[in-house]
């Protein structure tokens, strides 16, 4: 990772998706490419903004290779079928979640 964050001439750093969500700083990226997706899209994001940390001076272009009809399309579909079920559940005027606040949260987790 450090010859990644400091030697121009090497332009290629492989990780797993699940490493790259372990608090790493990848300033030096400028592409970001996903041919594993997890099926949670949080895992997927925080693997990307790794990227977008203080000290990157470029802009960060993010791809994801899906192939059709694949293992790795379903799970894109579920993907998008637990956002839009989260956006949902948050969004929905009579929904329990639009009104919690900040202690009953604190409640639930402690």
């Amino acid at each position: 990772m450090e010859r990644f964050q400091s030697d121009p001439d090497c332009k290629l750093f492989l990780i797993s998706l699940k490493a790259g969500g372990l608090g790493l700083n990848l300033t030096a990226a400028e592409y970001v490419f996903v041919l594993d997706p997890w099926w949670n899209p949080a895992v997927e994001a925080q693997a990307i903004d790794r990227t977008h940390r203080i000290g990157q001076t470029r802009q960060v272009f993010a791809y994801r290779l899906i192939a059709r009809d694949t293992v790795e399309e379903k799970v894109l579909q579920l993907q998008n079928s637990k956002r839009d079920l989260a956006a949902a559940i948050i969004s929905e005027d009579n929904s329990p979640l639009r009104d919690l606040r900040r202690e009953d949260l604190e409640m639930l987790l402690s």
